[in-house]
């Protein structure tokens, strides 16, 4: 591939690759001229230029015949890629077809260009990241069933809170999942439109031929054609970014997670373990979380870059100085970032390693003091809920000062028993028994992301 030499060391780690070959100077070159050769069919269909013509541009509208590294030097004194781009196309079809050549980017302008050839690498883009989030929703929504009534320590400020299960803990991952699939969704419509707009916006070149041509150039990209062009108007593709950000962050709640429960102390839930997988350059007993570790990091970064792209939108006029330069490669950037970040996900759900048991006893490393609420619920129904809550605080204090169990002080203490039978004492200081509607959290996530699938 004719590519520029860059940093690549990293990107097999952040990135996914599919995207990167969407965002790399090939994609960025191509989409490009995919709209100069639409272009020049759309301005033949109404008669504007000669069919003939066409097929010269055509042939000529294929990123391999150009020099990237020359595109780039001549990008740093044009001011875009899209003024070299088209000296450029012209070059290599006046070689061919001088008549031909007359007729390359008529009534264009270079913004048009390129974002128009943004647009269609946003459209592949939105499919690779849509593809990825319904794979992961189905993974998490098997997950989510599988362990729908395992328990675990709930946990609140990063304490012991009451039980949860882990199904209802993959589950919050779903519901996230799927509701920025659904924003997807809702802004493609606003998203996927043409930019043709001409030098100021008014398509004045092509007289009262503008409207058929930018009609035609709209199908023959099969984009939308907006009510007007949006040079200035960046919104459409800050939305976007915007819920990039969300699928970032929400895959950074998933590896934060992760990574907390794989933590020694913890030891519940791990990442799938792979030859040369999370090891230390000098520790042999480390397994360190570097599919989370990418979430995190993503979750990190793109809320900067997210900053970029709304810097970058009180822009000037007709078109702008500096701040449509800004965001060349900011967006490109984002979806890179998701990109990894989804590829990462969907190797850490796959192939989640739960360790249930570990589960049962770090829930009773309090000694029962975690199902304190559940006995005073009940207990408050019978003494009143100030008794109740005062006698269940002193028993915990008494537990944890005597190291002894909830349930045995619980026992001991004559104004429970009078209240609670031991049968009663027993069920309460159940895990299993206090999950509430966790059960349902799931069924709820389950449906809804399937709803959206089907």
């Amino acid at each position: 591939m004719n590519e520029r030499p860059g940093n690549q060391l990293f990107d097999a780690y952040f990135t996914a690759r599919d995207m990167r070959e969407v965002f790399c100077d090939q994609g960025r070159v191509q989409a490009m001229l995919d709209f100069e050769a639409a272009l020049a069919r759309a301005e033949a269909r109404v008669g504007l230029i000669p069919q003939t013509a066409v097929a010269p541009i055509e042939a000529a509208c294929q990123a391999g015949h150009y020099d990237f590294a020359a595109l780039g030097e001549a990008i740093a004194t044009a001011g875009n890629s899209a003024i070299p781009l088209v000296k450029a196309l012209g070059k290599q079809i006046a070689a061919n077809n001088a008549e031909a050549e007359r007729y390359v980017h008529l009534g264009a302008t270079s913004q048009d260009v390129m974002d128009t050839g943004l647009v269609l690498q946003l459209r592949r883009a939105l499919e690779l990241i849509e593809s990825d989030l319904a794979q992961l929703g189905e993974t998490l929504s098997a997950q989510a069933q599988r362990y729908v009534a395992t328990p675990l320590a709930g946990r609140t400020w990063l304490q012991h809170a009451t039980p949860v299960t882990l199904g209802m803990k993959i589950a919050g991952w779903l519901g996230a999942v799927t509701r920025s699939r659904q924003r997807l969704r809702e802004l493609k419509p606003r998203l996927l439109v043409l930019q043709f707009g001409g030098a100021s916006g008014t398509l004045a070149a092509l007289g009262q031929q503008a409207m058929p041509i930018a009609e035609a150039l709209a199908e023959e990209l099969k984009l939308t054609l907006p009510d007007q062009p949006w040079h200035t108007q960046r919104d459409r593709l800050v939305e976007f970014g915007s819920v990039l950000g969300l699928i970032a962050g929400s895959l950074g709640k998933l590896g934060r997670d992760i990574s907390l429960l794989m933590q020694t102390e913890a030891a519940e839930v791990f990442e799938p373990s792979a030859p040369g997988k999370g090891g230390s350059s000098t520790m042999p007993h480390k397994r360190n979380p570097v599919g989370a570790a990418v979430l995190i990091s993503a979750a990190t970064r793109v809320p900067g870059l997210l900053s970029t792209l709304f810097s970058a939108m009180p822009q000037e006029h007709e078109r702008s100085l500096g701040l449509w330069h800004a965001e060349w490669e900011t967006l490109p950037e984002i979806c890179c970032l998701v990109s990894g970040s989804l590829k990462q996900a969907l190797l850490v759900a796959d192939g989640l390693e739960v360790d249930a048991e570990r589960m049962a006893r770090n829930l009773d490393l309090t000694q029962g003091l975690v199902l304190a609420e559940a006995v005073s619920i009940v207990l408050a129904q019978r003494v009143g809920r100030d008794i109740a809550h005062h006698l269940l605080e002193q028993c915990c204090k008494r537990a944890v000062a005597e190291q002894r169990h909830l349930r045995t002080v619980l026992g001991d203490e004559p104004q429970v028993t009078a209240e609670l039978s031991d049968a009663e004492l027993d069920h309460l200081l159940d895990p299993a028994h206090y999950l509430g509607q966790a059960h349902t959290w799931v069924e709820r996530a389950v449906a809804e992301h399937s709803a959206l699938t089907a």
